[in-house]
């Protein structure tokens, strides 16, 4: 006749104290249980912790792993027989098992001038070149890397479409949102300050896209951004350099413009690292791309409704809340819709010093710009054009052509005669 199993709770086994009280266990004799009270507390012994090492209070302790063992209990109603098969995790292995082996030392601080590309999985090898700036997967058709020198095909990628997908859906739940086909479109910053943009089909008809922009490796000051030759050549760029230098330490309000990928952000972060150590930047974005080497900076994150569509925080409540922080400087990352309204107010009521960025063609055409985001947020041409002469005392427009990255052009805010807005070469 086969012997029963008993469900038995960790804290009534004892411990063994040798390993031939485990072996004898089997075989040997089971004495009763206790029948006083006195006696059956002193028989339990203290609760095992619930975690995956067991210690004890001697010198020698050594913590090990936990691991069944077969014991004898009495069952009712079968006196004196031996019940094989009763496990409990929580049972102190035998003294012989080998402990764990030691704990690996943490790895060593990593280098700041390199970028942790790690969350990318298989595309982390090509994100490892401090050059590389953007990465872009288009489906199973290939993968696009620009380091520096345009747009380069990899012929030796590939990856079939479902593992494309599976790649999107893994990096945006990194980033803490979710993709899917009700929410098929998903921006999201990892560790590091990666971003990532998803699109997904139907909405993508060749796949599914990632768009991945990679922060430069090491801070870029301004005098590395003049070396790189963001600002021309010769006695041109040192005398642009000091433009900029005494535009942010006499607390002008700055507006930087340009396509996407020209070095907006990259010159706004240079700028804003310029600033006295004694003043308080609060920075706001969507999704936070700024990295200021500054000793108080401040950052706030749009946040994207759940999926039952509450919870949303957008940019223009961050820009009031950010009123509320006591700022020396705002920094509004990016405009691009109705928050232009907010940021004009703030930097109207003696928030000076403060910047941002706006994506235009050119320079001429950020007047336009401006008057068209006006318009989402309700405020007429007149008034764009009257609070943005008086809050944005400088315009500096980006471009790039063939990889490279250049300030073109400087600007300021004017009327013209029919009070519309209109810029002029600075």
């Amino acid at each position: 006749m086969g012997l029963p199993f008993v469900a038995v709770p960790s804290y009534a086994v004892p411990p063994p104290t040798a390993r031939s009280s485990v072996a004898g266990a089997e075989t040997g004799p089971i004495a009763r249980p206790a029948t006083g009270a006195s006696e059956r507390a002193a028989a339990v012994p203290p609760r095992t912790p619930r975690h995956g090492t067991v210690t004890t209070d001697a010198p020698d302790a050594t913590a090990h792993t936990f691991t069944p063992q077969i014991v004898a209990v009495q069952a009712s109603g079968s006196p004196g027989v031996a019940l094989r098969g009763v496990r409990s995790p929580f049972v102190e292995p035998p003294l012989d098992e080998p402990p764990l082996a030691p704990p690996v030392s943490a790895p060593a601080r990593r280098d700041s001038s390199r970028r942790d590309v790690r969350a990318l999985g298989p595309l982390a090898a090509y994100a490892e070149n401090p050059d590389t700036t953007d990465l872009f997967v288009n489906g199973d058709s290939g993968l696009w890397i620009d380091a520096g020198q345009g747009l380069a095909c990899v012929p030796a990628w590939h990856l079939a479409e479902p593992a494309v997908r599976e790649l999107a859906v893994r990096l945006i739940a990194l980033g803490g949102r979710h993709i899917d086909e009700a929410s098929p479109c998903v921006d999201v910053r990892l560790a590091d300050g990666i971003r990532v943009h998803a699109v997904l089909p139907p909405v993508s008809s060749t796949g599914t896209l990632l768009s991945i922009r990679l922060p430069h490796a090491a801070h870029r000051s301004l005098g590395a951004l003049a070396e790189a030759g963001l600002f021309g050549a010769g006695e041109a760029s040192v005398n642009r350099v000091d433009r900029l230098r005494a535009a942010v330490r006499g607390r002008e309000n700055l507006l930087i413009t340009g396509a996407a990928g020209s070095g907006k952000t990259t010159l706004l972060a240079a700028l804003l690292g310029e600033a006295p150590a004694d003043e308080r930047i609060v920075a706001i974005e969507d999704v936070a791309e700024l990295r200021i080497v500054h000793p108080h900076v401040v950052a706030l994150e749009a946040r994207q409704a759940n999926l039952e569509g509450a919870g949303r925080i957008g940019l223009e409540a961050l820009l009031r809340e950010a009123l509320r922080m006591r700022p020396d400087r705002l920094v509004l990352g990016e405009c691009r819709g109705s928050e232009i309204r907010e940021l004009l107010a703030a930097l109207n009521t003696g928030h000076d010093g403060g910047a941002g960025t706006l994506h235009a063609n050119s320079l001429g055409d950020v007047p336009a710009r401006l008057e068209a985001l006006g318009a989402l947020a309700g405020m007429s041409s007149a008034a764009v054009a009257r609070q943005t002469v008086s809050a944005i005392g400088l315009v500096l427009h980006l471009e790039r052509h063939d990889g490279v990255r250049r300030l073109v052009a400087l600007g300021r805010f004017v009327l013209d005669g029919r009070d519309r807005l209109s810029i002029v070469a600075d």
